[in-house]
């Protein structure tokens, strides 16, 4: 093979810092009518663009690296370069370039920086495909569901450059095959190898590791999803010791969570103001008409760490005793006419947007079920209450995956725990959006289960 294989990051990353320098230093030279200023901000801005990009991991991107995480990145990147810019010219105010052109060269420069990056990302992933370049040589070490699903993404997806050169068959403690196994490895120059935790005993997995280690690969294990369900975990050091934790809330992290509280106050007073301020007298008339009972309707929920709120919306049934109790099926007779319509366009939803702005609710999260009905799935569906980690949400990703509405079925329930478990553990501002459009496209076309 006349490319080189394996990784090129070690030559990506410069090549990407010092392309990006050579665009935030000659556009800021239209900037500048001082030399001396000009001179003291090239040295400034590297200084804190390469500081700031390190801890924001702002090129740490891999072939695995998902559109929307990159896009993320440079939001989150764009917003640190705005205040360092703002914060240069605050030391220099003899300068007196009006606001309009400081924000304009910040937009010119995070677009440039972030075509560039998503160029060179789609640049490599046709590189792999179409002239095998770039490529990894691996291995897979197990034969059940997920290793062949493994072997499947790895056959089908050329662009990632993972070239798959075996899948062993381990069998348990047969030291004779796991040695036929090294050799072969050794031999065809593999980079990665992948391990199924559920095919390899102890004693097995400790010879994966150390054959691995004293022998330069890169080992990688697959979760057995009967034990491992959907986790994320995070790896730290206490000290020296290595601590291990469950999952990785992206969430917890302080500018995440200001980015996430900051877009539900923004969408929720947006719907207030220009919604649910003139819906509501409207939609109150014709409630009261059709039935007695009070327009809007509040149901005790289950949110942040298991506490109860009152979670509001438009009243949509006749007033029931049992309304605490008993979730809606279709063909409801609790159901109103004007209940139906609200229903089906999830109208009777756009009330629990004061929730979002009291800090109950979040617009994406998982969907907050009855307190009656928590406590059930709580004993009853395996890790129901991880989801209670993060706010709840109007919407969220169960919800436009096909699992809105009446639960018929315990799969019902379980893959919608599945949904909320991969939303808190990979939240991107990306996603959200994603979530929210695909939510109003939703309700426009109606849903077969919104009833």
């Amino acid at each position: 093979m006349i490319f080189k294989r394996g990784r090129y990051s070690g030559f990506l990353r410069p090549i990407s810092y010092g392309i990006d320098l050579l665009v935030i230093h000659g556009l800021a030279f239209f900037l500048f009518q001082e030399s001396s200023a000009f001179t003291n901000y090239v040295f400034y801005m590297s200084i804190a663009w390469i500081s700031s990009t390190i801890s924001l991991r702002f090129y740490e991107i891999y072939r695995f690296t998902k559109f929307s995480n990159i896009l993320t990145l440079a939001i989150k990147q764009a917003l640190v370069f705005l205040l360092l810019v703002f914060a240069f010219f605050g030391f220099y105010p003899a300068l007196q370039e009006p606001t309009s052109a400081i924000l304009k060269y910040v937009v010119i420069v995070m677009g440039a920086v972030f075509l560039i990056k998503i160029s060179i990302y789609y640049l490599l992933k046709k590189y792999r495909r179409l002239l095998g370049g770039n490529l990894r040589r691996v291995v897979i070490l197990g034969d059940n569901d997920k290793t062949k699903e493994l072997e499947n993404f790895f056959t089908k997806n050329a662009e990632y450059g993972y070239a798959l050169v075996k899948r062993y068959d381990v069998q348990h403690d047969k030291q004779t095959l796991l040695e036929a196994i090294f050799k072969e490895i050794s031999d065809s120059n593999i980079d990665e190898i992948y391990a199924s935790v559920n095919a390899l005993s102890d004693a097995c997995m400790a010879k994966v590791i150390d054959f691995a280690d004293n022998n330069l690969k890169i080992l990688k294990f697959l979760p057995d999803n009967k034990e491992i369900f959907g986790k994320k975990l995070d790896f730290s050091y206490y000290g020296y010791l290595p601590i291990l934790s469950l999952r990785k809330i992206p969430t917890d992290e302080p500018f995440n969570k200001f980015i996430k509280r900051a877009f539900d106050i923004f969408l929720s007073l947006f719907v207030i103001v220009f919604i649910v301020s003139w819906l509501t007298p409207i939609l109150g008339i014709f409630i009261k008409l059709e039935s007695k009972g009070p327009v809007f309707f509040k149901q005790k929920r289950n949110g942040l760490d298991y506490k109860e709120f009152y979670c509001y919306k438009f009243r949509s049934m006749t007033p029931s005793p049992t309304a605490d109790l008993h979730q809606a099926t279709k063909g409801d007779t609790r159901v109103t006419k004007v209940g139906r319509l609200i229903r089906k366009t999830s109208m009777d939803e756009l009330p629990q947007f004061i929730n979002v702005l009291k800090g109950d609710m979040s617009v994406v999260g998982p969907r907050p079920h009855m307190v009656s009905h928590t406590h059930m799935y709580a004993e009853k569906i395996d890790k129901f209450m991880v989801r209670h980690f993060v706010k709840p949400g109007i919407t969220g990703l169960a919800q436009v995956s096909g699992y809105r509405g009446e639960v018929e079925t315990d799969s019902d329930i379980i893959n919608r725990v599945k949904c909320d478990i991969f939303y808190l553990e990979n939240w991107s501002l990306i996603l959200d959006l994603k979530i929210v459009f695909k939510t109003i496209y939703n309700a426009v076309r109606g849903e077969e289960k919104a009833y």
